[in-house]
Formats: C-alpha cells, sequence, structure tokens
C-alpha cells in the first residue's frame, strides 16, 4: 500500500494521467464454486478488498491520475461481474478505472467487444496483445496442467491469433478512446524480436484517423432551412 501510494505522487511527478496496476486476490482461490463456499465469503474478499484500495483511489485522484486495473484471471478483478462488485463498493471512484487486454477474455471465452460497449467510460488503458483458444477433447478453459505451447488458450504474437483487432479499434476509435495503444508480447513459440518488429507495424497499420465530417456529408451545404420547409410541405402557400 505504501508503494502504492508513492507511485500515486510519482505519477503526479511524471505528469501522467493513467496508472496500471492490478487488484491484488483475496478471493481467487475459491473461484470455482464447488466445494462450496462459506455462504458471504466473496463478499467478505470484495468488501476488504475495497477498504484496502479506496484510500489508494483517493491518492491517485489527488495526484489527478486514472487507476487501472488490468482485468485479468489470477486477480479478483478478472472480468465484467467482478470489476462491477469492486466498483460497486468502491462508491462508483471516478478514477477506477480499467486496463483493457482482450487476449485475457480470449481465454476465458469473455465478449471483448462487448465488454467495450459497456465500460468503455472506464477504459484509460489499452494492451495490444493476441491470444487463441483452441478446445479440444482433452481440454477447454482450464486447460489441464499443460505447458504454454500445448494449452487450449494461449497467448500468441500480435496478429496470430484470434483476437478481432480492427473490431476493437474500431469501438476505441468510435467512443473516443485518447490513450495509447500498448503492445504487450507473450509467445510461446516466436521470438520476441520478431514479435516486436510486426507488432509495431500491426499496431501502426490499425490505428484509426477519424474522420472530420459524415461519410455522406459530401456537399458540406449547411442548413437550409427555408428549402427543408419546401420538403416537407411546409412552406408557406403550401398546400
Amino acid at each position: 500500500m505504501e508503494q502504492l501510494h508513492l507511485a500515486a505522487k510519482a505519477s503526479a511527478n511524471l505528469g501522467l494521467t493513467a496508472h496500471a496496476t492490478f487488484s491484488g486476490a483475496l478471493a481467487w482461490p475459491y473461484l470455482y464454486p464447488w466445494p462450496q463456499r462459506p455462504p458471504g465469503l466473496i463478499e467478505t474478499a470484495f468488501d476488504e478488498l475495497a477498504t484496502r484500495w479506496r484510500p489508494i483511489l483517493d491518492a491517485f485522484d489527488e495526484a489527478g491520475c486514472d487507476l487501472c486495473y488490468e482485468i485479468h484471471p489470477g486477480e479478483d478483478l478478472f472480468d465484467g461481474t467482478s470489476f462491477q462488485m469492486f466498483l460497486d463498493r468502491v462508491g462508483g471512484h471516478k478514477r477506477c478505472n480499467i486496463l483493457f487486454d482482450p487476449s485475457h477474455f480470449v481465454l476465458q471465452q469473455l465478449d471483448y467487444l462487448g465488454y467495450i460497449d459497456v465500460f468503455r467510460d472506464r477504459i484509460r488503458m489499452f494492451h495490444v496483445k493476441d491470444a487463441e483458444f483452441n478446445p479440444t477433447p482433452w481440454q477447454g478453459v482450464y486447460s489441464g496442467y499443460a505447458p504454454w505451447k500445448d494449452r487450449a488458450g494461449r497467448f500468441r504474437s500480435l496478429g496470430d491469433g484470434q483476437v478481432d483487432f480492427r473490431g476493437i479499434f474500431s469501438k476505441l476509435t468510435q467512443y473516443g478512446f485518447d490513450g495509447w495503444a500498448v503492445l504487450e508480447w507473450e509467445c510461446c513459440i516466436k521470438h520476441p524480436e520478431q514479435g516486436a518488429a510486426e507488432g509495431a507495424r500491426f499496431i501502426q497499420d490499425h490505428i484509426i484517423r477519424v474522420t472530420d465530417r459524415a461519410f455522406d456529408d459530401f456537399a458540406d451545404a449547411g442548413t437550409d432551412e427555408a428549402a427543408n420547409r419546401r420538403i416537407l410541405g411546409l412552406a408557406k402557400g403550401a398546400s
């Protein structure tokens, strides 16, 4: 907690507006509801999580910086439901925001495009990381205890996986996201130097230049109220 308070000060000193973090994991070991969890266990964990984070969120607010939780399996905030549980408990704190990384949603089989629609006002950071999910008779989401290269769900070098980045970049642009598109490379097959070179080009090719006018506003003639009234049969003397 002390280090996070120092991070808020460092962010302010550097003029940063967004800071990446993880939520920590009190409830994660009890993710699967078998054996049955004691009643109230998850609620108690999230209450405690909110109690610990609230003063840190306030410190980041004083620093003028958003705190962005990477929604990530292994942390208590790993999907939409868990993030909303936490957000409710910190009173919808304006500095409680999201680092969006679609690769973790592919491995969970979560609708990552719909996630942007729901949480667009909270997404302040973006990891451009690819992944794939190929279920077999042997493996599904949990992938047994297999090593990364043998898992049904695995991270891939950018452009080699299944993430719909055209859809993601389109939605983020549509909703006015103005942060960085950060290449995060993790792949059990490709060399990182090749992944970095290909990934930088991949991101550049996906960045969308926002249009300054509607696509069908080719004439840009402005509004002619008199003409509009004539078209509608509302002009003086029209029958």
